[in-house]
């Protein structure tokens, strides 16, 4: 089978506890529904969020979060299909960013506009790599 995987970046916007919770919350219902899985990265700069499932959902999924207020200049970073998901199990997983990922100073440089594919699905691969070993 054949999913679609979206990661974009988006700068929030009114950024605490719970808006984030908020939006896991309903990124968790919602995307169980329709089949989509993937991971949100947050924090007070950031969101990078990578989705992956059928295309329609991801697609339409990926649009209501284009409108949501929330978000501020959302930049899809890459749109492929693969033949796997990374995060199966997971309707949204979430995780604050860990040292490895881009500092202030770089996001408000736009860093996230010159990462290549290969150092964004690094991030992910890093963070399905940590889930898996933790469910062992």
């Amino acid at each position: 089978m054949s999913y679609l995987q979206i990661v974009y970046a988006s700068r929030p916007f009114g950024f605490d506890a719970s808006t984030l919770l908020s939006i896991l919350f309903h990124a968790r219902a919602h995307n169980a529904q329709s089949e989509v899985t993937g991971c949100l990265i947050c924090r007070d700069d950031i969101y990078l969020q990578l989705l992956e499932g059928p295309a329609h959902s991801v697609r339409r999924i990926y649009g209501k979060i284009q409108q949501d207020d929330r978000h501020v200049e959302v930049t899809e970073l890459l749109r492929h299909d693969v033949s796997e998901r990374l995060f199966g199990k997971w309707a949204m997983r979430d995780d604050p960013v860990q040292s490895w990922m881009w500092t202030r100073e770089q996001i408000n440089a736009g860093a996230f506009n010159h990462a290549t594919t290969e150092e964004v699905m690094g991030i992910f691969q890093r963070l399905a790599q940590q889930v898996s070993e933790t469910e062992e």
